[in-house]
């Protein structure tokens, strides 16, 4: 789901560099977000993030700004990882901002920069969140977490050569490997963000920083998150951190992804909100009230055989496009594909209907044969997924629809009463998970 974004501020560091950065919120709370990988200007196109914010924002003034050299701001990004430099340009944002000690919310590759950071300016920082995160990332013989020292070299290479690619997102999001848009969001992000070499510069740089004799000297309060099965920064680093750092409360999350803003962020920020405030105030999502479509092309996997791989790769992709074309139309908003068809929300229950119209009989003009559920009721935002029993309810429908069929549910027929429509009654059904016998109906001629 994309949200308007707050509007992009500049502020310059003490050396003339600007910054770019934003704000959002109004809780009692000052908190600045540093999780990385996505420059401010596309942030609110990534659903995930744009989740994790309105959560946070809900208990904090919140600020995150792109590093130096990265995305909107000047400069050089190697600039950034020196400590004085990163000290810098941080204290200009929270003076910008007008934050006396905000809380710190750090991902990834800037731990350190941000634990050096608390204990210089411990008078400028009130707490500390650190998310998948490391005090030091080369194996040594008294630290066995990281990378041989041996084969830095390859892993500067070998992301150089995948950065801006699909293949990075194995590591990062593998929950989110079979997600097209999203894989298409996370590359871009990476170009926009910054060149190949400068990444695996900064990378390698992070990875040598050395803060462990640091730990004992972080003075805030601290909350150390890391994911069970986060590929890219083990478990075992984040368990380091918080041994070693007074009082810090540890806490493992279920999951393999790495970012932040990837996966269950509702567990993640129900643990900074607990941290923080010492109430959890839920993770419920936004409720709304929206038709659904659910579309599915009938024996994909039979007519894939028949054409072969070739042939239907292009009647693939024809379909798609065909059926973004339509919801385009009819102002549908595009949740997500399921295997061989789409799920769909519109504001109205009238464009939904046209819309799935119009794509059974597009399938049919392209040598396919298409079934469509619509119905109408609450569903649950999740980041950028759809949530509630309107959803199954939609998909039931959809599954019992015929070939070239639009069924309907007897809510929709409700909705349009009065709007010249005429549907036919196809009986009673038990839709599998869903309480109680439905009433079914196609659109008629």
């Amino acid at each position: 789901m994309v949200t308007d974004p707050p509007e992009t501020h500049y502020v310059r560091s003490a050396d003339g560099t600007n910054l770019a950065y934003q704000v959002s919120g109004a809780g009692p709370l000052e908190t600045v977000l540093m999780l990385g990988g996505i420059p401010v200007d596309l942030s609110a196109e990534e659903p995930g993030l744009v989740r994790l914010r309105k959560r946070i924002a809900g208990f904090s003034r919140t600020v995150w700004f792109d590093a130096r050299g990265r995305g909107a701001s000047e400069g050089e990004p190697r600039d950034a990882i020196v400590e004085e430099v990163f000290a810098a340009d941080l204290t200009a944002v929270l003076n910008a901002v007008g934050f006396e000690r905000p809380v710190l919310v750090m991902g990834g590759e800037g731990g350190g920069m941000v634990i050096h950071f608390a204990v210089n300016h411990s008078d400028r920082v009130s707490a500390l969140v650190l998310v998948n995160s490391f005090a030091h990332y080369v194996q040594e013989d008294d630290y066995p977490w990281g990378v041989p020292p041996e084969n830095l070299d390859h892993l500067k290479a070998t992301l150089g050569a995948n950065w801006g690619r699909e293949s990075l997102a194995q590591f990062f999001a593998p929950s989110r490997l079979a997600d097209e848009r999203f894989r298409a969001r996370f590359t871009r992000a990476q170009r926009v963000d910054m060149g190949p070499d400068e990444v695996a510069a900064i990378v390698q740089a992070a990875y040598e920083r050395d803060v462990r004799e640091l730990l004992p000297f972080v003075s805030c309060p601290t909350l150390v998150l890391h994911r069970e099965g986060d590929r890219y920064i083990l478990l075992g680093a984040g368990r380091y951190l918080a041994e070693h750092i007074p009082n810090a409360k540890f806490v493992v999350l279920p999951g393999d992804d790495h970012l932040a803003y990837v996966g269950d962020t509702d567990a993640l920020v129900d643990e900074i909100e607990d941290f923080l405030t010492g109430v959890r105030s839920g993770s419920e999502g936004e409720v709304m009230l929206a038709a659904l479509l659910f579309t599915d092309i009938v024996s994909s996997t039979e007519h894939q055989a028949r054409v072969g791989p070739r042939e239907w790769s292009r009647l693939a992709d024809h379909h798609d496009a065909m059926v973004r074309a339509a919801l385009a139309h009819s102002r549908g908003h595009e949740v997500k594909t399921t295997g061989d068809g789409f799920l769909a929300t519109f504001e109205t229950t009238g464009r939904a209907l046209r819309c799935a119209a119009e794509v059974v009989a597009g399938a049919k003009d392209i040598g396919l044969d298409l079934r469509a559920g619509v119905h109408t009721g609450e569903v649950e935002v999740r980041g950028d997924d759809l949530g509630g029993l309107a959803v199954t309810i939609a998909k039931r429908i959809c599954d019992l629809a015929e070939p070239g069929q639009v069924l309907v549910s007897e809510t929709v027929r409700g909705h349009m009463v009065g709007a010249g429509i005429e549907f036919d009654d196809r009986g009673q059904y038990d839709l599998k998970g869903v309480p109680g016998a439905w009433r079914l109906f196609t659109v008629g001629d």
